[in-house]
């Protein structure tokens, strides 16, 4: 059986209050690399969902979904916007923020220290 992104993410979240140190590290850098996975894979879908608009109706639709943009920003940029507040609503986004503010809160980050 075969694992999705979201199913894996949420297993990592639930490993994650019990781990410690490295090996909470290890879990954030899968984490981390399935987020973006999901988000590139979604940011390809909402392209494709929104090929036929114009420019003003991706500013309208961003705006809708409630992400600030303006006239001015490309067509990439919006489809971007539209996106990231799609992502930011799935529960495999919200697993991985709860996971990432816990490590955080517990002092384990993906960033070095300089």
């Amino acid at each position: 059986m075969m694992t999705t992104t979201t199913q894996r993410l949420l297993d990592l979240a639930a490993a994650a209050p019990a781990s410690h140190d490295e090996d909470l590290v290890l879990l954030l850098r899968e984490a981390s690399e399935l987020y973006q996975q999901g988000f590139a894979d979604l940011r390809d879908t909402v392209a494709a969902r929104f090929a036929g608009l114009s420019g003003g109706d991706l500013v309208a639709a961003a705006t809708a979904a409630g992400m600030p943009c303006d006239a001015s920003q490309d067509r990439d940029e919006l489809v971007l916007l539209l996106a990231l507040a799609e992502w930011e609503m799935t529960p495999a986004a919200l697993a991985y923020s709860e996971m990432a503010q816990d490590a955080a809160r517990r002092g384990v980050c993906l960033i070095p220290e300089e």
